[in-house]
């Protein structure tokens, strides 16, 4: 791909100062109708609630409509003698964002709403009086839900605080999120949209710094990894010359920094790992730092010959390989048209093996269909 080709022709950059990426609801169905006993009345069922994706929803909008955060379904018409047959109550719709998972508190998946239209019900309304209830109705299904967003970007930065994600961000993006000299600088997503000349759009997500024991939620780490789960593809950025996050904390060399990196990730859950990464190379603008990528390269080309370097709770079931090793210089600018270029072609390569992938599965599917001549 001709590098003048992707260049940006401008970028927008949104940050989430009140970014919202999951909401908890109180919903319950609506009760059910008297049944009329003496003629055998039944009454209407209390109306259902659903959840229902829809564009232009955000959790934030959700929360400023709906400050109670709870959502009720219509109660069911009594049965009388003009309408022995209640009526139903109505359904309530919460319309929600496209993208997103639906749980119960306890993490119970009830299923995912990926494109406009889809809907789930969360809580069923109580059934209408009847003979059999002895014209009693019941009460609709009260629960608490979760939504939660599932994909906030098409690129994640995973890295360790001061790595310089932010940095790589605006560079990447002209985008401005806050940039200081110590960590956890970053508290809640920033997404930098590039915008590309034949108007292709990529958004990229600046996440929470990462620690070592992520996976057990030390700092931000769940709520770091929930993140990572919700990007298509992932941007490792290493400092070139290494790691320390406090004077009493170990040195990791910009190898051990990859690995571990790596190790949290698949930790927490081992899939993250299968999705495409590019390695980031930051700060190359540092004295030593073309020797330094030199040891790095050299280092991940046969990781497993290094690994006596790491702490054996520190050594990957598997080492990550990246699909690129990209020396930048977030300050300077050096690496970084090179590296908006790698993300473009990496994401349509990926595109372009998703349609293959479906156009054989329909080729498959034809060939069952069509009768063998022997």
């Amino acid at each position: 791909m001709q590098l003048e080709m992707v260049q940006l022709s401008r970028v927008v950059f949104r940050k989430y100062g009140n970014f919202i990426d999951n909401l908890r609801l109180y919903v319950r169905g609506g009760s059910g109708g008297m049944g009329l006993q003496r003629l055998g009345g039944k009454g209407g069922d209390g109306g259902d609630v659903w959840v229902v994706a829809a564009k232009d929803i955000t959790f934030k909008r959700i929360k400023d409509k709906f400050p109670q955060k709870r959502f009720i379904g219509g109660v069911g018409a009594n049965s009388n003698i003009r309408a022995l047959k209640g009526a139903k109550g109505d359904s309530k719709e919460i319309l929600a964002p496209i993208g997103i998972t639906v749980t119960f508190d306890d993490g119970k998946i009830i299923g995912h709403l990926n494109t406009e239209g889809d809907r789930l019900m969360v809580a069923k309304g109580g059934r209408g009086g009847c003979m059999y209830s002895a014209f009693q109705p019941s009460r609709g299904k009260a629960k608490h839900i979760r939504l939660d967003l599932k994909l906030i970007a098409d690129f994640g930065l995973v890295g360790f605080p001061n790595a310089g994600k932010s940095s790589l961000l605006t560079a990447m993006s002209n985008a401005t999120p806050e940039i200081a000299s110590y960590p956890f600088t970053t508290v809640r997503p920033h997404i930098g949209k590039l915008i590309y000349k034949d108007y292709k759009q990529i958004s990229v997500a600046d996440l929470p710094g990462l620690i070592e024991g992520a996976h057990l939620n030390k700092g931000m780490g769940h709520m770091f990894l929930k993140h990572v789960e919700r990007t298509k593809q992932l941007l490792y950025v290493v400092d070139v010359c290494g790691f320390q996050l406090a004077s009493n904390a170990p040195f990791r060399s910009a190898f051990e920094t990859v690995q571990l990196l790596t190790k949290e990730l698949e930790l927490y859950k081992e899939e993250l790992l299968l999705k495409p990464a590019i390695l980031v190379v930051n700060k190359m603008d540092l004295p030593g730092a073309e020797d330094k990528l030199l040891e790095l390269k050299e280092q991940l080309q046969k990781p497993e010959d290094f690994s006596d370097l790491l702490p054996d709770d520190m050594i990957p079931k598997n080492f990550t390989a990246f699909k690129q090793v990209v020396p930048i210089s977030a300050s300077t600018g050096f690496g970084i048209d090179h590296l908006n270029s790698l993300v473009r072609e990496s994401l349509d390569e990926e595109a372009e093996n998703a349609n293959k992938a479906v156009h054989e599965e329909i080729l498959q599917e034809l060939r069952h269909q069509v009768p063998q001549h022997s």
